[in-house]
């Protein structure tokens, strides 16, 4: 797994996936928004309804730094009961609404307007997608999708959204893979 160091070094377009899976069809895709693709990707030991199941948290907590956006408090170890209630615009890691899902397989979120930093950011929009893998693993991809305004409304966007993003989805991804393997030894083992 590259480090922060090394994936800012080759560039914050993508972090831990392949030239294959960015060509790949992702949720993201069904809302035709046009912009900037940033790709990010790790392999979860774990099945996808577990994975799912954490993805589903972010409604909850960001599960990435915390202490930068989780307001100081820890993001959940426990599953939260009540998450796994799916609808379209609900909430997600505070600054998105949901747009679309495929249960235990896919969710699609795009930024309120409220927080695209004054129109510096722009449209954004994002999908977690979980792909099987080798046996007993997947793939979490995820494609960022950015319309950043026009001009020079963009440019602090352009500089400060993919390094910033790289960094802050590289701990969340890893917090997941962590959780998400965590509960499926669990389960494995009491079902032994």
């Amino acid at each position: 797994m590259p480090t922060i160091l090394q994936a800012l070094l080759n560039g914050p377009g993508s972090w831990g996936v392949t030239e294959e899976e960015k060509r790949l069809e992702y949720g993201v895709d069904r809302l035709e928004l046009k912009g900037e693709e940033l790709f990010r990707g790790i392999t979860i030991n774990a099945p996808a309804p577990v994975i799912f199941r954490w993805l589903l948290q972010l409604k909850v907590a960001p599960y990435s730094y915390d202490l930068l956006d989780n307001f100081g408090r820890q993001s959940p170890r426990q599953l939260t009961p009540g998450v796994e209630k799916l609808e379209s615009g609900q909430t997600f890691m505070f600054i998105f609404d949901l747009v679309g899902f495929m249960m235990e397989r896919s969710l699609i979120l795009r930024l309120k307007p409220i927080f695209t930093l004054g129109g510096m950011v722009g449209d954004t929009a994002i999908s977690y997608d979980i792909r099987d893998s080798e046996a007993g693993s997947c793939r979490l991809l995820v494609k960022i999708v950015v319309k950043y305004p026009w001009g020079p409304f963009g440019w602090p966007g352009r500089l400060i959204l993919p390094p910033g993003d790289l960094v802050m989805m590289r701990k969340q991804l890893v917090n997941i893979k962590e959780l998400a393997e965590e509960q499926a030894a669990r389960e494995s083992g009491s079902a032994a």
